[in-house]
């Protein structure tokens, strides 16, 4: 395995491996597991790769005092502490549990951001193939240890970040023993604005780092999240719903479903126009390329013996003739025979 390729869950990411597509549930679910499992639905239906929850307990991660942030009070009660609403989106392990042998059933990855230590203890237990990171805790060096310890492959976000501390965090955990490490670019806003997207970072995290780059998106629509394919990332994450207009944090700046299958097929498609890189016909171009291309020809009457000059001479469709990148070779030659005005001239007509 080359250092820039990562395995998870049998599927081999970045190396001009196809992307692998990280549907992202999040928290909503709202708290309720008839809503995760039908989101995993959703996210298999979609052809996604991955579906990708959040696992934690509450108290552990915020405290009393912390606000919400401005988009979260628009999609909540603006009354409600961060810590309330967390508590009523969080699941419990043995939910967790069911929703890991659920996709395991389905044939789809089941993964969870953790966002404490227990919660990273559990989900190695039930068996995650791999642990995908939060942009919040990538200054949170001795949890991104923690994590790495566990040696399983790590997808960290880098939203909010630069990259100095990307550089830290990346050392942090390939130091603790895990060497399967993709970062995502990101920018942590919701939604976030195209123009803020940045996503020529992609090729900078590329040229600085040997490990798989991938984009976590927060941008509304799939357009931004198109184009960082094209990009090359190797990874998308991308929040889903299945139904924006549902209460909850994170709904609004999320796809449903028919919208998240869309991307999902406009991610192959685009896969499939990337190509090779080497610049040579493709085959479908080949029965064009007499029709398209020209040949020297004659511009007047040319009669048998006359010495060529290039104002007796064009270049008409097809192919098939002189090219005429060797028009200059023509002048000077002559006529072997009376070439009509408009006739593709051919080596054999001239000597």
């Amino acid at each position: 395995m080359k250092i820039n390729e990562i395995v998870i869950g049998g599927r081999k990411i970045g190396h001009k491996n196809r992307c692998f597509i990280i549907a992202e549930a999040g928290v909503n679910h709202n708290g309720e597991m008839a809503l995760a499992e039908m989101l995993i639905d959703a996210a298999l239906d979609a052809g996604a790769d991955a579906v990708k929850f959040q696992t934690f307990k509450a108290e552990r991660v915020i405290s009393k005092s912390a606000p919400k942030a401005d988009y979260q009070k628009k999609a909540t009660d603006p009354n409600e502490t961060q810590l309330e609403m967390a508590r009523r989106l969080e699941l419990s392990f043995d939910n967790f549990r069911e929703l890991k042998a659920l996709c395991d059933g389905k044939g789809i990855i089941f993964l969870s951001s953790p966002f404490d230590e227990p919660s990273v203890d559990f989900l190695d237990e039930i068996g995650v193939p791999a642990f995908k990171v939060a942009s919040g805790e990538i200054t949170n060096l001795p949890f991104l240890e923690y994590i790495a310890k566990k040696g399983k492959p790590v997808i960290l976000s880098t939203g909010m970040s630069y990259l100095g501390e990307v550089e830290e965090a990346l050392r942090t955990i390939m130091g603790a023993g895990t060497r399967e490490v993709s970062l995502l670019h990101c920018v942590t806003d919701y939604p976030a604005d195209p123009e803020d997207s940045n996503l020529a970072a992609i090729q900078t995290m590329k040229r600085a780092f040997s490990v798989p780059i991938g984009y976590s998106d927060h941008t509304l629509g799939t357009a931004v999240t198109i184009a960082a394919v094209a990009l090359g990332a190797c990874i998308v994450e991308k929040h889903f719903t299945l139904d924006k207009t549902m209460p909850g944090p994170d709904h609004t700046a999320s796809l449903e479903p028919r919208e998240l299958k869309a991307m999902v097929d406009e991610i192959r498609g685009v896969e499939g126009a990337i190509g090779d890189g080497v610049k040579e016909p493709r085959e479908s171009e080949e029965k064009n390329r007499i029709v398209g291309r020209r040949s020297v020809a004659a511009a007047v009457k040319i009669k048998e013996g006359t010495p060529i000059t290039q104002g007796m001479l064009t270049a008409l469709r097809p192919a098939g003739g002189i090219s005429p990148k060797h028009l200059p070779w023509v002048i000077g030659k002559k006529a072997r025979h009376d070439i009509e005005s408009g006739e593709i001239i051919t080596k054999d007509m001239i000597y």
